[in-house]
């Protein structure tokens, strides 16, 4: 059963902040900096209401997000510290008895180029489409799909990698 579009642009946004809010973390890869993306990004979608053509309010929303990150990133300098916040909001439920596999994955999560990170949340996480997703970040589709490919490869390398037990049995 599908969960009824709100009818106003306010209740539109706010049945789109979690995932807008999934979002702006896996791009700042911190709490506090996803939060104030976060806020920045309803600030100027709901500042910029009358520009909004009527059509795929989320992807309008996502790629003013996007651009705003990376408005934020060429304006700062680069910071060498990368903050891992764990998001205790989101449920997971507990698939392995690998207490370190969490940190793991977030490891192999920030090894990822920010390009690639994005495009492997939006696909993976949102479950969006190619084509929602190359609208939203301004690439070719060919561009999302090679570029969740050496996502998908790198996250799977380096967490093979980081195995302290074999999967295979030696032959």
């Amino acid at each position: 059963m599908k969960t009824p579009v709100p009818e106003t642009f306010e209740g539109q946004i706010l049945a789109l902040l979690p995932s807008l809010r999934r979002y702006s973390r896996s791009l700042t890869r911190s709490d506090a900096d996803g939060e104030d993306l976060l806020q920045d990004c309803v600030e100027k979608v709901l500042a910029r209401r009358s520009q909004w053509r009527g059509l795929n309010l989320r992807g309008w929303a996502l790629t003013i997000m996007t651009n705003l990150y990376r408005n934020t990133r060429r304006q700062s300098p680069p910071s060498m510290m990368v903050e891992l916040d764990s998001a205790e909001d989101m449920p997971s439920p507990e698939t392995t008895a690998d207490p370190l596999e969490r940190l793991r994955l977030e490891d192999a999560l920030n090894s990822l180029s920010e390009e690639n990170r994005a495009v492997l949340m939006l696909v993976v996480i949102e479950g969006y489409t190619y084509s929602e997703v190359a609208t939203a970040l301004d690439i070719p589709v060919g561009t999302v799909m090679s570029r969740l490919s050496r996502a998908r490869q790198r996250l799977g390398d380096r967490m093979k990698a980081d195995n302290v037990i074999t999967l295979r049995r030696p032959k």
